[in-house]
């Protein structure tokens, strides 16, 4: 293990205040202490003479979301409290081993918090030499990421929900009760994914070497744990009991309107909570509105357009 600073020249970027800048749609990007979009809150003027921040540098937040670390594929400015990471002169980084620090930089989070900030351990943080990298890190192919930002198709798309119409639940899906294994079942061999109440990585838990017990193509909500959280499901798999499986009545049902249904379906968690979970029969009775055709019936067509309309979801 190594200093940070004996890998990188560390300084603190240009401490702007946002509100003080002109923000536009075209510009450059203006990075904060934000958890997300890479760190970019803002697009900003450019403002003349101040000095931009180098493109293959890594934004570090030193307050605020301590630590969050992201590679800078652009110029350009800071807001307070972030530190700038430049490759010394005399070491040759690919992008893949920048990324690779980054997450060795969070790796670090839980030594801090609001009231313990990193501008003054920073550069004594201790990571991998260069060395020490791991060989996969520069097996990642970052190119398959290119144009991951665009949308299927370029027709415009709206949402106005004045005029849908609800449905209940038990109109559209057959609903069942996940058929286990157990997570203390689990050991982590086989090939079946195992979806489990949980909030992130689609609800992928663990793999069973079981049968599925439920097919592809279906979604599975959440009714305790993560209340209401749901995740449309690809591939045949297993779920603990605490996942419930949507299997569609209508036909026509694809990975489109999944993701279109997931997002109204999580909209329902402020109804639930530890003391009220989401049984089946409460699933059932419940209703979720949809955007709905001439007949009054649900749009699935237009469902599935609005989706290819959306940034990234050509990578869908």
């Amino acid at each position: 293990m190594v200093e940070l600073q004996n890998i990188f020249d560390i300084q603190y970027g240009n401490s702007f205040d946002l509100n003080k800048l002109k923000q536009m749609s075209q510009g450059i990007n203006f990075v904060s202490r934000t958890a997300k979009n890479n760190g970019v809150s803002a697009i900003v003027e450019e403002i003349e003479g101040a000095l931009k921040m180098p493109e293959g540098s890594i934004t570090v937040s030193l307050g605020g979301s301590v630590l969050e670390a992201f590679l800078q594929p652009d110029e350009y400015y800071t807001g307070y409290h972030i530190f700038c990471l430049t490759v010394k002169n005399d070491i040759s980084l690919t992008d893949e081993e920048k990324l690779y620090y980054c997450s060795c930089i969070r790796s670090n989070k839980y030594k801090y918090s609001y009231g313990r900030q990193a501008n003054r351990t920073l550069k004594s943080l201790l990571v991998p030499s260069i060395e020490d990298i791991p060989t996969w890190v520069n097996a990642a192919n970052l190119k398959s990421f290119e144009g991951a930002e665009k949308p299927i198709s370029s027709e415009a798309a709206t949402l106005d929900s004045s005029s849908w119409n609800e449905f209940k639940y038990s109109e559209l899906f057959d609903i069942e009760r996940g058929r286990g294994p157990r997570k203390k079942e689990l050991n982590g061999f086989g090939t079946t994914p195992v979806i489990t109440s949980t909030d992130s990585n689609n609800g992928l838990t663990d793999f069973t070497t079981e049968e599925p017990t439920h097919k592809g193509n279906t979604i599975g909500v959440n009714r305790n744990g993560s209340i209401a959280e749901a995740f449309y499901q690809p591939y045949p798999f297993c779920s603990t009991e605490d996942v419930h499986v949507f299997t569609p009545k209508f036909k026509g049902f694809n990975k489109y309107i999944g993701l279109f249904l997931t997002t109204l379906i999580k909209k329902e968690k402020y109804r639930y909570s530890y003391g009220r979970k989401w049984g089946i029969s409460r699933m059932n009775e419940s209703m979720i509105k949809l955007p709905v055709d001439a007949n009054g019936e649900p749009n699935w067509t237009y469902m599935e357009r609005y989706i290819k309309t959306i940034n990234f979801s050509c990578k869908i």
